[in-house]
């Protein structure tokens, strides 16, 4: 193939030199000139597009193999609600490695615990990348440690948590400030002995209390705690489901410009809520 193309293209050479012999000696330059240096551009642009593609199609390996699926939907229409099922039956057919066309997006399911064993721990690092939906995306101002991508950036920000707040002088330094939360919690479970509480819910306040003195050094007051603490995980679980959420626009991201089931302006809404109770622990 490439040798045939090769003696095309010097055919193709010839004739258009001397094409422009001849027009010199009728002196037309302004019309041959032009038209020769367009004519081998354009088969030199061929020339390396086609090298390209045999130097890739060589180089990368193919897919495993797959259910297959309708045009431009893929397997979507074919979804089960319990895909853990779903996937158990085509791995029976289609082996313990399988390919799904979702939309746009080409996803790999594997469904053994060797396999899982090689993905998760063995080669880990090759498969840390993320693909976070719009959601997520929209949700920390296109990407934080939790989705960055594995690279320099990541590394980067891993760094500054790690130093800032995860080491051992920066933990040391907080004691005092999550003993006294965690005996303020003790405090006000006591004082409730006897009626219902909800202990799931005191937890959460004392966990968010704590993160906002290790970041901040400070707290709410116990009645901005209560309001705001119920507030902030009525919005945590919004984004989880946010997140989470079966979007459109992640499976055709062509459409995400149009944002057709408000995910993106509901997460963005969502985020000015965290901005406003964080620049009031700022500036307090």
């Amino acid at each position: 193939m490439i040798s045939n193309f090769l003696s095309e293209l010097s055919r193709l050479v010839i004739v258009f030199w001397s094409w422009w012999c001849d027009g010199l000696t009728q002196n037309p330059t302004s019309r041959v000139i032009p038209t020769l240096v367009a004519a081998t551009l354009l088969a030199i642009s061929l020339y390396a597009w086609l090298i390209k593609k045999q130097f890739t199609s060589s180089i990368v390996p193919p897919l495993p193999p797959g259910p297959p699926g309708l045009p431009l939907l893929g397997n979507l229409p074919f979804l089960e609600p319990d895909l853990h099922r779903y996937f158990a039956k085509l791995s029976e057919i289609y082996g313990p490695i399988m390919k799904l066309q979702l939309g746009r997006k080409v996803c790999v399911v594997i469904s053994t615990p060797s396999l899982a064993k090689q993905v998760l721990k063995d080669h880990d690092a090759i498969f840390a990348n993320r693909d976070p939906t719009l959601a997520a995306t929209a949700s920390t101002y296109g990407g934080d440690i939790v989705w960055s991508p594995n690279g320099h950036e990541w590394r980067k920000l891993s760094k500054i948590l790690i130093q800032e707040m995860m080491s051992k002088s920066s933990l040391d330094a907080c004691h005092t400030f999550r003993r006294q939360e965690i005996r303020k919690m003790v405090k006000e479970v006591y004082a409730k002995a006897g009626s219902p509480i909800n202990i799931g819910e005191q937890m959460f306040l004392t966990i968010l209390n704590v993160i906002m003195r290790m970041s901040w050094g400070a707290s709410l007051n116990e009645q901005d705690s209560i309001r705001v603490g119920i507030q902030f995980k009525q919005v945590v679980d919004e984004f989880v489901y946010l997140w989470g959420a079966p979007n459109v626009s992640d499976l055709f991201p062509v459409l995400a410009r149009f944002d057709l089931q408000g995910v993106e302006s509901k997460v963005k809404k969502l985020s000015s809520w965290f901005d406003k109770i964080f620049e009031s622990l700022i500036d307090s």
